[in-house]
């Protein structure tokens, strides 16, 4: 995928816990970037990663993921010393998306997504368990009239502690009923069909493998770099196939609320 190397920090986005911040790069685009050194480490930046190429390949509008080299003396020019800290921590590389500029916070009372698009919507996060599309952090843009689904570091939120032997891959995802979507979802099983004709063993094997090594830090649960990287292979494989549960769970939270 597209590297760019950051060549000015711009502004940071005081949202949340990582701080995150646009940044423009060396292609003259201007990027939302992760850091890998704010809180949640480089953990948060493989589920930025995964969960956002999923989405991407799925068709849904996803801005562009770019990796990108930070230098560890740009942070020379920022007087704020919490920035510089983050800065130096994160030298090297990092996640960004591209950036919407005038891009608006999703509001219901304005934009309302059809079914299609809405059950799309409900069913990644029920794939890749992301628990951050809610009411009160909706983690969604209204650009050009169009939806956009951004901040995906909160997915995959049992990779922070995992093992080989663990089986969430076939376990309904019960915080789905709070997704900020649901009741527009009226299309799950339909888009659950043509999920399994986008989203292959192949795609999602290819997706993992965009993992940056570096990313991949000395885990308990497992013997080396291959070994986790197997394991999210396995999970989204698995996943898959499995799809059923956490569709059906989603069902059943659709029809308890409305």
């Amino acid at each position: 995928m597209k590297t760019v190397t950051a060549s000015r920090y711009v502004t940071p986005l005081r949202e949340g816990g990582s701080l995150p911040a646009i940044i423009e790069a060396d292609d003259e685009g201007l990027y939302v970037l992760k850091f890998r050194g704010a809180g949640q480490g480089p953990k948060a930046l493989i589920a930025e990663l995964l969960a956002g190429e999923i989405g991407r390949a799925a068709g849904l509008p996803v801005p562009e993921i770019v990796l990108v080299e930070l230098p560890a003396d740009l942070a020379r020019t920022e007087p704020d010393a919490e920035i510089q800290s983050l800065i130096g921590a994160s030298a090297g590389l990092n996640v960004a998306l591209d950036y919407l500029p005038g891009s608006v916070t999703f509001d219901p009372l304005v934009f309302v997504p059809d079914a299609q698009l809405a059950s799309a919507v409900v069913w990644f996060d029920a794939f890749v368990c992301n628990v951050d599309r809610t009411a009160r952090n909706v983690n969604m843009l209204i650009w050009h009239r169009r939806l956009w689904l951004i901040d995906h570091g909160a997915s995959l939120y049992f990779h922070h502690a995992w093992n080989s032997r663990d089986q969430h891959a076939t376990t309904p995802f019960a915080l789905i009923k709070d997704h900020a979507l649901l009741k527009y979802a009226s299309a799950l099983a339909d888009v659950d069909a043509q999920m399994a004709m986008l989203l292959t063993a192949d795609r999602l094997t290819g997706i993992v493998e965009l993992i940056p090594d570096s990313w991949l830090p000395d885990d308990p649960g497992f013997v080396g770099k291959h070994a986790q990287r197997e394991a999210y292979r396995n999970f989204f494989i698995r996943r898959m196939q499995s799809s059923d549960v956490f569709v059906q769970e989603a069902i059943r939270a659709r029809s308890s609320h409305l």
